[in-house]
């Protein structure tokens, strides 16, 4: 096995890159003294979303100032990596788009009818995540 991905921490207020460590699931170089102690130096555990992987060939994504690590990775290893890290295709974004316009389209008939049912409207902000603004708007 080679070095086949890069472990890396995510430093602050930076967008997203590769895949979170927690999503790819169990690697075998997760066990080694070598990724352990990297990551107790860190102070991150393997469930961090700050701890990212990325395979090799994508080193140069990783930003300058990020802690890395260059991890060995078996084939099966070396897909899964690939495959949590390639962006979502458009078409899956599309769905999911239109799926929450569908969801959000009679936002406003939703909430009339929780009112209307006495709940009160600061309880439909948490659920909801609404501005309470809009939802008082809807009370008035």
């Amino acid at each position: 096995m080679a070095d086949d991905a890069y472990l890396f921490l995510l430093p602050d207020r930076h967008p997203r890159l590769g895949a979170a460590l927690g999503a790819v699931g169990a690697l075998e170089c997760t066990e080694t003294p070598a990724v352990q102690g990297w990551l107790q130096a860190h102070e991150v555990s393997l469930s961090s979303e700050q701890v990212r992987i990325l395979p090799a060939d994508a080193q140069t994504l990783i930003p300058k100032d990020a802690e890395r690590l260059p991890v060995p990775l078996s084939e099966e290893e070396a897909l899964k990596v690939q495959q949590e890290c390639a962006p979502q295709a458009v078409t899956d974004l599309e769905s999911e788009l239109l799926a929450f316009r569908e969801t959000t389209q009679d936002w406003e008939a939703l909430v009339h009818r929780a009112l209307t049912a006495g709940m009160p409207a600061q309880r439909i902000a948490q659920l909801t995540g609404l501005d309470p603004k809009e939802i008082a708007r809807l009370a008035a």
